[in-house]
């Protein structure tokens, strides 16, 4: 009896260490706008729309944008990192485009998250987004009004 305690016991250790190595899922942010960015036409010059980005979570995250269009969008800074409760303003621009010959459909920009590691500086770094962390994304839509 002795011997299973103390095999119990050196078990729940192991596994609280594991269940503490193992990373905490990114908590949320906020986008300001929430769902979508909308562009107003004329189309014969650049456009530039500012959305906000917030980070909800009580840890720092690093932060990326992509886009499905990279020659007609823009974003600036595509990328950085936020501590928590800290936002940033991002510009996000649309190139000048032939309005209604060009297909607009699934234009959209999209941000991903992740937290950052322990320790780490606060200098963006592609490496969080490639390893095991887990990796969180929000889609905002573009909408083209004519």
């Amino acid at each position: 009896i002795l011997r299973y305690k103390s095999w119990v016991a050196r078990s729940c250790r192991h596994n609280q260490v594991v269940d503490m190595a193992q990373s905490v899922p990114p908590g949320d942010i906020a986008t300001q706008p929430g769902t979508k960015i909308v562009f107003n036409a004329p189309y014969d010059d650049k456009h530039t729309y500012h959305i906000k980005v917030t980070n909800s979570s009580a840890r720092r995250i690093g932060w990326a944008f992509k886009t499905t269009n990279m020659k007609r969008l823009g974003v600036d800074p595509g990328s950085g990192v936020l501590d928590p409760k800290e936002a940033a303003l991002i510009a996000v621009s649309c190139d000048a485009f032939a309005y209604g010959q060009e297909d607009t459909n699934n234009d959209r920009i999209t941000i991903e998250w992740t937290n950052t590691p322990d320790g780490a500086a606060k200098q963006f770094r592609r490496e969080w987004f490639q390893g095991d962390g887990m990796v969180r994304r929000k889609n905002l839509p573009i909408e083209y009004n004519p």
